[in-house]
């Protein structure tokens, strides 16, 4: 990722793309680079700009956000999407996180924590909206059941990349994780690059996810 972060909007509603972009245009950091108003066409401009960061509306016209993620995350697996969407039903988060975003805001966040959520985005961090995580362990623990991958993914996992699982399912950053298990940051990066991969998981948050479903927290 270069010193610049660059951001690609996806939504449907042209106001809020404009007062996004005229947000983060003041942020030395983040660079808006292209803006799309429904899933395709946003599909189509990540493949051509390359951005770090995807901004994307859950519900638009046309394909779905969860669908349109689907297919960004197959083209680059290494994107990171965060869904801004004002929809805070726990079953929406929990299939945008499923399908492999690393973060869930709502649009009536300020502009200070969507600034810093991008940043942490792009550093590989997870984001989500305050109030929102409560109502996902909440469907976690009684929500209908989504089949984990096969055991095998799990057994795949050595003792320290459960460790570093057991942490990402508390939300840890790499470099807290770091501190907890007196390593440097580059490796834990390493080691979470090594779990994304045995899981088939395409980003931290889908494998805290599996992690809390599979009572490994």
């Amino acid at each position: 990722m270069s010193e610049i972060v660059n951001v690609l909007l996806v939504d449907d509603h042209t106001l809020f793309r404009s007062g996004i972009k005229a947000l983060l245009a003041r942020q030395q950091a983040i660079r808006v680079v292209g803006e799309a108003a429904d899933g395709a066409e946003g599909v189509k401009l990540a493949a051509q700009l390359k951005p770090d960061v995807v901004l994307l509306d859950l519900n638009m016209p046309g394909i779905s956000g969860v669908e349109a993620l689907t297919l960004l995350l197959q083209d680059n697996p290494a994107l990171a999407v965060v869904m801004l969407t004002v929809s805070e039903d726990a079953e929406d988060l929990g299939a945008a996180l499923r399908a492999g975003a690393c973060g869930y805001l709502n649009k009536n966040i300020d502009a200070e924590f969507l600034t810093q959520a991008i940043l942490k985005a792009a550093r590989g961090e997870s984001v989500i909206s305050e109030g929102m995580t409560a109502q996902l362990v909440a469907q976690l623990r009684g929500g209908p059941a989504v089949p984990p991958p096969a055991e095998d993914g799990f057994d795949k996992l050595t003792a320290r990349e459960r460790e570093i699982l057991h942490y990402l399912a508390r939300g840890l950053s790499n470099k807290e994780i770091g501190r907890e298990l007196d390593l440097a940051e580059s490796t834990v990066k390493i080691h979470v690059q090594n779990v994304l991969r045995k899981l088939g998981c395409s980003s931290r948050v889908q494998a805290a996810v599996l992690a809390v479903e599979k009572g490994l927290r």
